[in-house]
């Protein structure tokens, strides 16, 4: 199993849990993406928690490291290994940002700012209205930060790069519609929507 097939188990668990869940779809329906980040960021650090890594995020202090603080980097959840917490100045595991703007250009940067980061598991999250939006958003975003890379720097992109885009969803499946999830396979220079 992949790092992110096992933090997406403890993602999906996280968006079962009622204290989030409700929240979380209300917000995804009214387009409240202020509320939408807060939820999903909640989310995100505790599916972090169950790997088990530590995370740092808004509202979620990490005083683990020589700098106790809520995000490094300014990354929005930023997540350490147990394993690390002997090295003071330790790389993340995982990288996410949580990106609620609707313009592809600051989609684009925060994916740009999680390749710039050495973790294993890179993922931006962003939401769209409908999944067509969806889709021109991953093109977008592909070709401006991935199709400006030469081909070497594309190719030595270590680890799993990921785009998750939230959406409207359909009315009681929650979560089941409401996310959708792209993989950049860097040989080919493209984004290959798995689920």
């Amino acid at each position: 199993m992949s790092l992110f097939d096992s933090w997406r188990e403890s993602f999906q668990e996280q968006l079962l849990n009622p204290a989030i869940a409700g929240t979380l779809k209300a917000a995804s329906l009214n387009e409240d993406l202020k509320t939408w980040t807060t939820s999903l960021t909640a989310a995100v650090v505790e599916s972090c928690r169950l790997q088990p890594w530590t995370a740092a995020a808004k509202g979620h202090l990490l005083d683990a490291s020589p700098k106790p603080g809520q995000e490094y980097l300014n990354i929005d959840v930023m997540a350490f290994a147990p394993q690390t917490a002997s090295f003071r100045w330790a790389f993340p595991v995982a990288v996410f940002e949580l990106e609620n703007s609707k313009t592809d250009t600051r989609i684009a940067y925060s994916r740009w700012k999680v390749l710039c980061v050495r973790a294993s598991l890179r993922v931006v999250f962003a939401f769209r209205r409908d999944w067509e939006s969806s889709r021109k958003t991953v093109d977008t975003v592909c070709g401006e930060v991935i199709g400006g890379m030469s081909i070497a720097d594309r190719t030595n992109i270590d680890g799993e790069t990921m785009i998750i885009v939230g959406n409207r969803g359909d009315g009681d499946s929650f979560p089941w519609g409401y996310f959708k999830c792209w993989r950049l396979d860097a040989n080919l220079g493209r984004f290959n929507k798995i689920w």
